[in-house]
Protein backbone atom coordinates (compact mmCIF):
# COMPACT_ATOMS: atom_id res chain seq x y z
CA UNK A 1 0.00 0.00 0.00
CA UNK A 2 1.52 3.47 -1.00
CA UNK A 3 1.59 6.31 1.42
CA UNK A 4 -1.22 8.04 -0.41
CA UNK A 5 -3.56 4.89 0.11
CA UNK A 6 -2.40 4.87 3.76
CA UNK A 7 -3.30 8.55 3.86
CA UNK A 8 -6.69 8.28 2.89
CA UNK A 9 -7.73 5.57 4.66
CA UNK A 10 -6.48 7.31 7.96
CA UNK A 11 -8.49 10.35 7.10
CA UNK A 12 -11.82 8.24 6.69
CA UNK A 13 -10.81 5.81 10.11
CA UNK A 14 -10.36 9.24 12.01
CA UNK A 15 -13.55 10.52 10.55
CA UNK A 16 -14.51 13.47 8.62
CA UNK A 17 -15.62 15.41 12.36
CA UNK A 18 -11.75 15.85 12.53
CA UNK A 19 -11.43 17.68 9.60
CA UNK A 20 -14.39 19.82 11.21
CA UNK A 21 -12.83 21.15 14.29
CA UNK A 22 -10.12 22.67 12.14
CA UNK A 23 -12.98 24.63 11.29
CA UNK A 24 -14.38 25.92 14.45
CA UNK A 25 -10.85 26.24 15.44
CA UNK A 26 -9.48 28.42 12.88
CA UNK A 27 -12.50 31.09 12.08
CA UNK A 28 -11.33 34.39 10.84
CA UNK A 29 -10.80 36.13 14.28
CA UNK A 30 -9.01 38.57 16.13
CA UNK A 31 -5.99 36.42 17.29
CA UNK A 32 -5.81 35.22 13.66
CA UNK A 33 -5.30 38.86 11.93
CA UNK A 34 -2.03 40.05 10.86
CA UNK A 35 -3.40 44.40 11.08
CA UNK A 36 -6.10 46.18 11.44
CA UNK A 37 -7.54 45.27 7.82
CA UNK A 38 -8.66 42.03 9.09
CA UNK A 39 -6.69 40.21 6.55
CA UNK A 40 -5.35 36.66 7.40
CA UNK A 41 -1.94 34.74 6.60
CA UNK A 42 -2.19 32.06 9.10
CA UNK A 43 -1.65 28.76 7.53
CA UNK A 44 -4.74 27.61 9.95
CA UNK A 45 -7.33 29.58 7.86
CA UNK A 46 -10.12 28.36 7.33
CA UNK A 47 -12.51 29.04 4.34
CA UNK A 48 -12.19 26.46 1.48
CA UNK A 49 -11.20 28.02 -1.85
CA UNK A 50 -14.39 26.36 -3.83
CA UNK A 51 -13.19 26.70 -7.20
CA UNK A 52 -10.54 24.32 -6.43
CA UNK A 53 -12.01 22.20 -4.21
CA UNK A 54 -13.62 18.77 -4.87
CA UNK A 55 -13.68 15.29 -3.50
CA UNK A 56 -12.21 12.97 -5.65
CA UNK A 57 -13.63 9.29 -5.58
CA UNK A 58 -11.36 5.74 -6.28
CA UNK A 59 -14.44 3.40 -7.72
CA UNK A 60 -12.83 1.51 -10.42
CA UNK A 61 -15.46 2.03 -12.43
CA UNK A 62 -16.47 5.73 -12.37
CA UNK A 63 -14.08 7.34 -10.09
CA UNK A 64 -15.95 10.34 -10.44
CA UNK A 65 -14.94 14.16 -9.04
CA UNK A 66 -17.08 16.20 -7.49
CA UNK A 67 -17.41 19.73 -6.83
CA UNK A 68 -17.42 20.66 -3.30
CA UNK A 69 -20.36 23.35 -2.93
CA UNK A 70 -20.78 24.43 0.27
CA UNK A 71 -20.04 22.59 3.67
CA UNK A 72 -22.21 22.31 7.22
CA UNK A 73 -20.45 21.70 9.97
CA UNK A 74 -23.18 20.18 13.11
CA UNK A 75 -21.53 20.49 16.43
CA UNK A 76 -22.95 19.07 19.90
CA UNK A 77 -22.61 21.65 22.63
CA UNK A 78 -22.81 19.01 25.13
CA UNK A 79 -20.24 17.04 24.14
CA UNK A 80 -17.70 18.79 21.95
CA UNK A 81 -18.88 16.09 19.02
CA UNK A 82 -18.48 17.58 15.57
CA UNK A 83 -19.36 16.24 12.07
CA UNK A 84 -18.49 17.75 8.65
CA UNK A 85 -20.82 18.06 5.73
CA UNK A 86 -19.73 18.18 2.50
CA UNK A 87 -22.54 19.38 -0.51
CA UNK A 88 -21.68 18.62 -3.89
CA UNK A 89 -22.12 20.28 -6.85
CA UNK A 90 -25.82 19.23 -8.97
CA UNK A 91 -25.47 16.90 -11.98
CA UNK A 92 -28.04 15.33 -14.02
CA UNK A 93 -29.07 11.97 -14.74
CA UNK A 94 -26.70 10.20 -17.27
CA UNK A 95 -25.78 6.81 -18.90
CA UNK A 96 -22.74 6.81 -17.64
CA UNK A 97 -20.12 5.80 -20.54
CA UNK A 98 -23.13 4.26 -22.22
CA UNK A 99 -24.34 4.72 -25.95
CA UNK A 100 -20.88 4.22 -26.78
CA UNK A 101 -19.49 7.62 -25.60
CA UNK A 102 -21.78 9.40 -28.75
CA UNK A 103 -25.69 10.01 -28.27
CA UNK A 104 -28.31 9.21 -25.55
CA UNK A 105 -26.24 9.95 -22.69
CA UNK A 106 -29.31 11.27 -20.32
CA UNK A 107 -31.85 9.50 -19.50
CA UNK A 108 -35.36 10.53 -21.31
CA UNK A 109 -36.92 10.53 -17.21
CA UNK A 110 -34.25 13.19 -16.01
CA UNK A 111 -33.79 14.32 -12.77
CA UNK A 112 -31.16 16.52 -10.95
CA UNK A 113 -28.72 14.93 -9.15
CA UNK A 114 -26.80 15.76 -6.21
CA UNK A 115 -24.96 14.50 -3.20
CA UNK A 116 -23.91 15.37 0.37
CA UNK A 117 -20.65 13.09 2.04
CA UNK A 118 -20.14 13.30 5.84
CA UNK A 119 -18.60 10.75 7.80
CA UNK A 120 -18.64 7.32 5.96
CA UNK A 121 -22.37 8.10 4.60
CA UNK A 122 -23.73 9.77 1.60
CA UNK A 123 -26.78 11.04 1.53
CA UNK A 124 -28.46 11.63 -2.32
CA UNK A 125 -31.13 13.96 -2.96
CA UNK A 126 -32.72 12.95 -6.50
CA UNK A 127 -35.07 15.74 -7.87
CA UNK A 128 -37.37 14.22 -10.16
CA UNK A 129 -40.52 16.55 -12.14
CA UNK A 130 -42.73 15.23 -9.67
CA UNK A 131 -42.26 14.08 -6.35
CA UNK A 132 -41.05 10.44 -5.89
CA UNK A 133 -39.74 8.05 -3.03
CA UNK A 134 -36.07 8.48 -4.29
CA UNK A 135 -35.71 11.73 -3.43
CA UNK A 136 -33.83 11.05 -0.92
CA UNK A 137 -31.20 8.60 0.18
CA UNK A 138 -28.65 7.87 2.52
CA UNK A 139 -25.75 5.02 1.48
CA UNK A 140 -22.29 4.28 2.55
CA UNK A 141 -20.06 5.91 0.81
CA UNK A 142 -18.33 2.56 -0.09
CA UNK A 143 -21.04 1.76 -1.45
CA UNK A 144 -21.66 4.86 -4.08
CA UNK A 145 -17.87 5.19 -5.91
CA UNK A 146 -15.69 3.23 -3.37
CA UNK A 147 -14.53 3.86 -0.40
CA UNK A 148 -11.99 6.56 1.08
CA UNK A 149 -12.59 9.08 -1.16
CA UNK A 150 -9.62 11.73 -1.18
CA UNK A 151 -11.18 14.99 -0.19
CA UNK A 152 -9.39 17.93 -1.58
CA UNK A 153 -10.24 21.56 0.52
CA UNK A 154 -7.78 23.83 -0.86
CA UNK A 155 -7.06 26.55 1.54
CA UNK A 156 -6.99 30.35 0.19
CA UNK A 157 -3.53 32.11 1.02
CA UNK A 158 -4.87 35.28 2.05
CA UNK A 159 -8.56 35.73 3.70
CA UNK A 160 -9.81 39.01 4.77
CA UNK A 161 -13.02 39.15 7.14
CA UNK A 162 -15.10 41.92 5.64
CA UNK A 163 -16.81 43.92 8.29
CA UNK A 164 -17.51 47.26 6.85
CA UNK A 165 -20.06 48.04 3.64
CA UNK A 166 -17.17 49.95 2.17
CA UNK A 167 -14.99 46.45 2.32
CA UNK A 168 -18.29 44.22 0.93
CA UNK A 169 -18.46 47.38 -2.24
CA UNK A 170 -14.50 47.41 -3.21
CA UNK A 171 -14.23 43.63 -3.12
CA UNK A 172 -17.46 42.85 -4.88
CA UNK A 173 -16.80 45.13 -7.60
CA UNK A 174 -12.57 44.34 -7.75
CA UNK A 175 -14.10 40.70 -8.29
CA UNK A 176 -12.54 39.11 -5.62
CA UNK A 177 -14.27 35.35 -4.29
CA UNK A 178 -16.19 35.94 -1.18
CA UNK A 179 -17.10 33.07 1.19
CA UNK A 180 -19.63 33.51 3.76
CA UNK A 181 -19.99 31.52 7.17
CA UNK A 182 -23.29 31.46 8.65
CA UNK A 183 -23.44 30.30 12.52
CA UNK A 184 -27.23 29.22 13.88
CA UNK A 185 -28.09 27.23 16.93
CA UNK A 186 -30.48 25.20 19.20
CA UNK A 187 -30.17 26.17 22.71
CA UNK A 188 -33.27 23.60 23.54
CA UNK A 189 -31.32 20.46 21.70
CA UNK A 190 -27.57 21.54 22.39
CA UNK A 191 -27.08 21.73 18.71
CA UNK A 192 -25.26 24.10 16.62
CA UNK A 193 -24.49 24.14 13.04
CA UNK A 194 -21.62 26.29 10.80
CA UNK A 195 -22.60 26.86 7.36
CA UNK A 196 -20.27 27.89 5.10
CA UNK A 197 -20.57 28.39 1.26
CA UNK A 198 -19.08 30.64 -1.91
CA UNK A 199 -20.74 33.70 -2.34
CA UNK A 200 -22.03 33.44 -6.08
CA UNK A 201 -24.51 36.21 -5.74
CA UNK A 202 -23.63 39.50 -3.71
CA UNK A 203 -26.36 42.81 -3.94
CA UNK A 204 -24.47 45.93 -3.40
CA UNK A 205 -27.06 48.90 -3.06
CA UNK A 206 -25.03 52.48 -3.13
CA UNK A 207 -27.85 54.47 -2.65
CA UNK A 208 -28.94 52.28 0.89
CA UNK A 209 -25.28 51.74 1.62
CA UNK A 210 -26.06 47.93 2.39
CA UNK A 211 -25.31 44.80 1.08
CA UNK A 212 -27.81 41.49 0.59
CA UNK A 213 -26.50 38.05 -0.10
CA UNK A 214 -28.11 35.09 -2.29
CA UNK A 215 -26.16 31.96 -2.24
CA UNK A 216 -26.70 27.99 -2.56
CA UNK A 217 -27.73 25.64 -2.26
CA UNK A 218 -26.75 24.94 1.08
CA UNK A 219 -27.18 21.76 3.37
CA UNK A 220 -29.44 23.23 5.93
CA UNK A 221 -29.73 20.94 9.23
CA UNK A 222 -32.88 20.76 11.26
CA UNK A 223 -32.19 21.48 15.13
CA UNK A 224 -34.88 21.57 16.42
CA UNK A 225 -34.11 17.80 17.22
CA UNK A 226 -31.58 14.93 17.65
CA UNK A 227 -31.46 12.70 14.22
CA UNK A 228 -30.35 8.94 13.49
CA UNK A 229 -28.11 9.02 11.46
CA UNK A 230 -27.76 12.99 11.83
CA UNK A 231 -27.03 13.44 8.07
CA UNK A 232 -30.84 12.94 7.69
CA UNK A 233 -31.63 16.11 8.87
CA UNK A 234 -29.80 17.83 6.19
CA UNK A 235 -32.14 19.67 3.48
CA UNK A 236 -31.21 21.61 0.33
CA UNK A 237 -31.78 25.36 0.63
CA UNK A 238 -30.88 29.18 -0.18
CA UNK A 239 -29.21 31.43 2.44
CA UNK A 240 -29.93 35.62 2.57
CA UNK A 241 -28.71 37.80 4.87
CA UNK A 242 -27.99 41.61 5.11
CA UNK A 243 -27.02 42.20 8.84
CA UNK A 244 -24.62 39.99 11.16
CA UNK A 245 -27.22 38.44 13.22
CA UNK A 246 -29.82 36.92 11.19
CA UNK A 247 -30.50 34.71 8.43
CA UNK A 248 -33.21 33.41 5.95
CA UNK A 249 -33.48 30.27 4.19
CA UNK A 250 -36.31 29.13 1.39
CA UNK A 251 -35.97 25.61 2.09
CA UNK A 252 -36.22 22.62 -0.68
CA UNK A 253 -40.04 21.17 0.04
CA UNK A 254 -42.56 19.22 -1.36
CA UNK A 255 -44.97 21.93 -3.06
CA UNK A 256 -47.78 21.71 -4.48
CA UNK A 257 -49.02 23.41 -8.06
CA UNK A 258 -52.44 24.46 -8.10
CA UNK A 259 -54.21 25.73 -11.35
CA UNK A 260 -57.46 27.75 -10.97
CA UNK A 261 -57.33 26.92 -7.38
CA UNK A 262 -57.37 23.24 -7.62
CA UNK A 263 -54.13 20.91 -6.52
CA UNK A 264 -52.75 19.23 -10.04
CA UNK A 265 -49.33 17.81 -8.97
CA UNK A 266 -46.60 18.17 -6.19
CA UNK A 267 -43.20 19.23 -6.95
CA UNK A 268 -39.78 19.89 -4.94
CA UNK A 269 -39.48 23.05 -4.52
CA UNK A 270 -37.90 26.06 -3.17
CA UNK A 271 -40.78 27.36 -0.98
CA UNK A 272 -40.61 26.70 2.85
CA UNK A 273 -39.02 29.94 4.60
CA UNK A 274 -37.71 30.41 7.80
CA UNK A 275 -35.62 32.68 9.40
CA UNK A 276 -32.80 32.04 12.33
CA UNK A 277 -30.85 34.80 14.83
CA UNK A 278 -27.21 33.68 13.28
CA UNK A 279 -24.10 35.04 13.47
CA UNK A 280 -22.50 36.17 9.81
CA UNK A 281 -19.42 36.58 8.18
CA UNK A 282 -17.98 37.51 4.97
CA UNK A 283 -14.90 36.26 4.04
CA UNK A 284 -12.67 37.42 0.88
CA UNK A 285 -10.63 35.09 -0.69
CA UNK A 286 -7.74 37.69 -1.06
CA UNK A 287 -6.85 41.44 -0.07
CA UNK A 288 -8.91 44.93 -1.06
Amino acid sequence: MNKSHRSRRNFIQSGISAAASILISCKVSAHNTSDDTGETTNEDASCIDYGRSFICNTGQYNSVRLWIESRTIIIDTTTGKSTEYLQCGSCKSEDTFGANGTRHLFFEDNYDFLPIFGGDQVLVFRRHVDIRDSYRIIRPTVQMWGGNPEIRKVKPPVITELTTWEQMRDATAAGIPIVTTTEIENRDTGLKAIIECPCKTMNISHVKKMYQTDNGPVALPDLSKRYDPEISSLSLAFIAFNKADAADFVVETPTPVKVNGKEVVKVHHYSKLLSFPAKNKVIALGKI
